[in-house]
C-alpha cells in the first residue's frame, strides 16, 4: 500500500487504498481495503505508454523496494502444469534455466528505476471520463525499464494483439522503441514463457485453458511457424 501512497505523492494517477487500519488477517491471509475504481476499460497502447513514462521518470525510493525478478513463480507454474505432458514440461525447466542465464548477461541499456513489473493493458486502465490509472502494483520493483516496455512489445510482434500502427503510436508516446534494443529478444522470451505457464497454471483448474496452453508450448518449440502466433487471451 505504501507504493500507491508513495505514487499518488508524486503526481502518478494510482489506485488508492481505504484510510483504514490495515491490513487485517482472514483465515491465515492478510486482507487489504481499496478505494472502487469508477466505471473503466482497459488502456489503450498509447495509454500504457504515458503513464509508464510518467512511472519510469521518477526518482526511486531510497528503500523499500526490491529488484525485479521477471522469473517470479515460473517453476512453481512448470511444476504444477499438469495438463502439460512430461516432456513439455521438461523442455520448459530447460527454457527456464537457459533464459535465467540470459537474464543475467543481458546488455546495459536504459537506467534501472521504479518499474510495474506487469505493464499490460488491465493494469493501465481508462476510466470513462478519461482519466488514466494505474492498478496492481503487486510486481512493483527496481529493475530495467525495458522490462515494462516488452510486454506491449509482444503483444504487438508475438501475439498480433497490437497493431503496428497502435505499437508505433506506444513507440511515439514514451520516446523508446524497446525491440531496437539487442537485449529485447531475451526479455521477450522471457515474457513469452510467463504468458505460456500462465495458461498452464489456469488450464488446472479450467479445462478450457488446456489446449491453449499446449498450444502456446507447441508455439515456442517451433511447431506453428515464426510469429506472431495470435494466442487467445485468459483471464
Amino acid at each position: 500500500m505504501w507504493v500507491a501512497r508513495w505514487l499518488e505523492g508524486q503526481g502518478v494517477p494510482v489506485v488508492r487504498p481505504l484510510d483504514v487500519d490495515q491490513p487485517v488477517e482472514l483465515r491465515g491471509r492478510p486482507v487489504t481495503f481499496w478505494e472502487e475504481l469508477p466505471p473503466h476499460q482497459h488502456g489503450s497502447a498509447e495509454d500504457v505508454a504515458v503513464l509508464l513514462r510518467r512511472l519510469h521518470g521518477l526518482p526511486a525510493p531510497a528503500s523499500g523496494l526490491g529488484a525485479l525478478d521477471p522469473f517470479t513463480g515460473i517453476a512453481a507454474r512448470i511444476g504444477a502444469a499438469t495438463t502439460l505432458s512430461p516432456d513439455d514440461r521438461a523442455w520448459l525447466r530447460g527454457l527456464h534455466r537457459e533464459l535465467a542465464g540470459a537474464w543475467r548477461e543481458r546488455p546495459a541499456g536504459l537506467p534501472a528505476c521504479a518499474v510495474h513489473g506487469d505493464a499490460w493493458p488491465g493494469n493501465f486502465v481508462r476510466t470513462e471520463g478519461g482519466q488514466r490509472l494505474v492498478l496492481d502494483l503487486e510486481r512493483f520493483s527496481v529493475g530495467p525499464p525495458e522490462w515494462d516496455l516488452t510486454s506491449t512489445a509482444v503483444r504487438h510482434r508475438t501475439t498480433g494483439a497490437v497493431t503496428s500502427a497502435e505499437y508505433r503510436g506506444f513507440c511515439d508516446a514514451y520516446g523508446f522503441d524497446v525491440t531496437e534494443w539487442p537485449g529485447y529478444g531475451t526479455l521477450a522470451r522471457i515474457r513469452e514463457l510467463r504468458m505460456v505457464t500462465y495458461a498452464a497454471r489456469h488450464a488446472g483448474s479450467n479445462p478450457a485453458c488446456a489446449g491453449e496452453a499446449r498450444h502456446r508450448v507447441a508455439c515456442l518449440r517451433g511447431h506453428f511457424g515464426p510469429r506472431p502466433w495470435r494466442w487467445r487471451g485468459i483471464l
